[in-house]
């Protein structure tokens, strides 16, 4: 192929349509998503966080289709009986402060921004005001005692949970997560332009960006939607300090242990032993998608187009949710398959965002071939398209299969198109 010039390869509209269609249903459908169950009991401490992945899910699909999903307006209905007297949900911390619950609001806070921007109602203008000021600004001046230099501390599962006391913070195991915050306290920014506002997310961003993230470990997920933060204040107010705050995220995962060889991502950084995460697979690939709107630089649009291509592939199941994959590195493991079959209280939310993200940018995900496959870097591809060996008994799920060195290759087979029982026990091996 030397000389050849590169084919371009559109978006499978019908593919993306068919994703969004099973994602709306499950959201739709889905006992979780409920109106008897969409709100967390209390003894679940993630405060707001499933509460405002749904209902950013519940708008994500109203902007993609027009279709109102039946729980959206019920929740908000019933959202104010469940808020504390302070405006937000979960107790009321006077002296510490719970990193999960601000990582859980900032979820409703983008859930809530986006509901707003839409009908411009006055519940949720209300609540933007009493989450940011009485759970975020009151918080102004205190993120720089986040606990940098801890022990080793319990590293959780997959929902991740408290883990200990320090300096005034109840920790997490997904470690950083209150930093996720940059993105939600950013939409409020937007909308009500509160120059303390500003302020906090710049002290949030001066911290985090001044952490050794991967030495600390932290969550991946959480930093790239820190990094989505932090082009939202880009756009609005054009300071450049925020575009080089998600630039340097964006080149710490790529080339510093963030993203695995299937372009999806480890759920904390130097940590192979653990899983992939869908919500941050959906991150990353709207982090590279922003930075090349406003950059320019098509390094970024093939990163975007190589992680919905490659990375989706395998994230999103027959059910329309989204579940954990395993970690795909070079040396240290090259079977890709699925370890939890749906993270339903996560990833099939978040998967919703993303898929609206495509949908709005469908050209910039194009895919660039070379018309045949050869060994690329570490790996066997086709442009920018990953292929796996073909797996015994998944011939038929394969979109098509080449030989290449002796083996028989296909693109790495899309989850959503198997039976659960098939991708349950389906394994991919990536050859290096």
């Amino acid at each position: 192929m030397n000389g050849a010039v590169p084919i371009c390869k559109k978006i499978d509209e019908q593919e993306l349509e068919t994703r969004i269609e099973l994602n709306f249903r499950r959201l739709s459908e889905g006992d979780y998503y409920q109106i008897d169950d969409i709100f967390s009991p209390m003894e679940y401490t993630w405060y707001g966080d499933k509460e405002g992945r749904a209902l950013l899910a519940f708008v994500s699909h109203l902007k993609m289709s027009g279709r109102v999903i039946p729980c959206m307006p019920l929740m908000l209905k019933e959202m104010k009986n469940r808020f504390n007297a302070e405006g937000y949900l979960g107790p009321v911390y006077q002296e510490e402060i719970q990193e999960q619950q601000l990582s859980g609001h900032s979820w409703l806070l983008r859930g809530l921004c986006e509901h707003y921007q839409i009908y411009q109602d006055e519940f949720c203008l209300s609540a933007i005001r009493n989450i940011t000021e009485n759970l975020f600004v009151s918080k102004r001046n205190r993120f720089h005692s986040y606990p940098v230099n801890r022990s080793k501390m319990d590293t959780g599962g997959v929902s991740g949970s408290d883990i200990g006391k320090l300096d005034g913070w109840i920790l997490s195991s997904d470690v950083g997560c209150a930093f996720m915050s940059i993105d939600g306290v950013s939409a409020a920014y937007c909308i009500t332009k509160d120059a303390r506002v500003k302020d906090l997310v710049d002290e949030m961003m001066d911290v985090y960006l001044g952490i050794d993230l991967v030495k600390l470990q932290v969550q991946t997920h959480c930093t790239l939607t820190a990094a989505r933060g932090m082009l939202r204040m880009y756009r609005e107010v054009g300071e450049e300090k925020y575009l080089n705050g998600a630039k340097y995220i964006m080149d710490l995962y790529v080339d510093h242990g963030g993203m695995t060889e299937t372009y999806q991502n480890l759920n904390w950084w130097g940590r192979p032993e653990t899983w992939t995460e869908p919500c941050a697979i959906v991150d990353s690939f709207m982090v590279a998608g922003e930075l090349y709107k406003i950059t320019n630089d098509d390094t970024y649009r093939t990163l975007a187009a190589r992680i919905y291509h490659n990375g989706l592939a395998t994230a999103q199941r027959e059910n329309g949710g989204a579940g954990t994959d395993s970690i795909v590195l070079d040396g240290k493991n090259e079977l890709l398959y699925a370890q939890l079959y749906e993270a339903y209280f996560c990833c099939t939310m978040r998967l919703a965002e993303g898929l609206w993200y495509v949908k709005e940018n469908k050209d910039l995900f194009a895919a660039r071939l070379d018309g045949a496959v050869s060994k690329k870097g570490r790996v066997y591809a086709d442009g920018d398209i990953l292929y796996a060996q073909v797996a015994e008994g998944a011939e038929e799920y394969a979109e098509h299969i080449v030989e290449v060195d002796g083996r028989r290759l296909c693109p790495i087979i899309k989850y959503y198109k198997l039976p659960a029982e098939v991708s349950q026990n389906l394994k991919q091996k990536i050859l290096f």
